[in-house]
């Protein structure tokens, strides 16, 4: 296919934490919001006055200093984020809000605050208690700790605006974005897709970690573009594949799956589509804080959540996308070292191949991917086992 026209602008975006639009939104006097976990509301963050930075540690080398603070045994993802933070990465930050959800997280935001890794005079941490349940006293305690621990301290140290007002506000613009990224995304579902999974990643990756306003322009260009856009040919890719699992902040891991044959047609995991970009449709019977809380709560996929009920929700909702973007098979992903991930993919592997009937791959991945052989191999040879059971199928028939 001919490259989309705006891929290497979102591509350059994606190279820096503190990249062109963060400062642009800095100069404009906007307050940067690190965050580290989609438990905390992304839109919350994006009250007028400021923005969602999520935080990632784009090309990361040595962990050397992470992992002197934070010890080989924890997440790559955390000590990258932390070793970034020592180098100065995060300095731009005004404020970093996180959730009490995975301790390695925590760990890497505690060195950062404990460090004084940022130097802003009224930059601080704020750390919220989230539940691990979905159910009514979960979200009232939910909301109560959006509000004691995200909305009161941007209001009280940078005089955000935190009234339902503002908060509408803020989920109409989040909404927009959410709308076109869907939109491009399924395209996905075609036969012959216009758009491949890293393309896709590239964009949806920029939504997180930029102010998403500034991105609108190209995002409906892109839209537009993709409208009139040649899919490459069929036979190109061997096999659509639905891509589950724990922190995806660098979509090269999605490129080397694709360059060996399986197109990744849907997501869920850290950074996607789903279910981060999702509309909040908003209604007048409570107020809004309450209704984007118990929207993040009955949408949450993580295996943090570990209720029954929200445990078969997750293969349920798997099994749904792959059906949906008529998927061959799922690869599951695990970050190494990740505490929650580290139990949901083994078992979950099992379930939707024994249970489901899908063909699974089950892999656990480095922050820093490279080129990867091991992992290129791996994809290439679950393609050839997908192909083989396609063959099987059609001779029993």
């Amino acid at each position: 296919m001919k490259d989309l026209r705006h891929l290497y602008y979102f591509e350059n975006l994606l190279q820096e934490a503190n990249n062109d639009l963060v400062r642009q939104a800095q100069a404009e006097g906007r307050v940067a919001v690190g965050s580290v976990c989609a438990l905390i509301p992304e839109v919350l963050l994006s009250l007028p006055g400021c923005f969602p930075a999520r935080l990632r540690a784009p090309r990361t080398g040595s962990m050397e200093m992470g992992t002197y603070y934070m010890t080989s045994l924890t997440c790559e993802c955390c000590r990258a984020l932390l070793e970034r933070a020592l180098e100065g990465g995060y300095s731009f930050l005004d404020c970093l809000v996180a959730p009490d959800a995975c301790a390695q997280m925590n760990r890497c935001v505690e060195n950062i605050d404990l460090l004084k890794l940022c130097d802003k005079e009224k930059f601080f941490v704020s750390y919220a208690d989230v539940p691990m349940k979905s159910d009514e006293t979960a979200l009232r305690h939910y909301v109560r700790q959006m509000r004691l621990r995200v909305l009161e301290p941007l209001r009280d140290t940078f005089g955000i605006d935190v009234s339902d007002a503002a908060l509408r506000k803020a989920v109409e613009s989040h909404n927009e974005t959410c709308r076109l990224v869907t939109a491009i995304g399924e395209y996905r579902k075609e036969e012959r897709p216009r758009i491949t999974g890293y393309e896709f990643h590239v964009l949806c990756t920029a939504t997180y970690c930029c102010p998403k306003d500034l991105l609108l322009d190209k995002l409906r260009e892109t839209l537009e573009e993709l409208a009139t856009r040649e899919p490459d040919p069929k036979g190109k890719y061997r096999a659509r594949v639905v891509m589950v699992g724990s922190e995806i902040d660098n979509p090269e891991l999605i490129k080397i799956t694709e360059e060996a044959g399986a197109l990744v047609v849907a997501d869920r995991f850290c950074f996607g589509s789903f279910p981060g970009r999702q509309e909040i449709v908003l209604s007048g019977d409570e107020d809004v804080l309450t209704q984007v809380c118990r929207r993040y709560l009955a949408w949450g996929q993580c295996p943090r959540f570990m209720d029954t009920a929200k445990i078969n929700e997750r293969k349920a909702y798997v099994d749904a996308l792959a059906k949906e973007f008529r998927a061959d098979g799922i690869i599951y992903e695990q970050m190494k070292f990740c505490d929650y991930w580290g139990y949901e993919r083994p078992v979950a592997s099992h379930i939707m191949r024994e249970e489901f009937g899908w063909p699974v791959l089950s892999v656990d991945v480095p922050y820093v991917v490279g080129s990867n052989a091991q992992l290129r191999t791996r994809v290439q040879a679950f393609v050839e086992s997908v192909e083989i059971k396609k063959i099987q199928a059609e001779v029993a028939r």
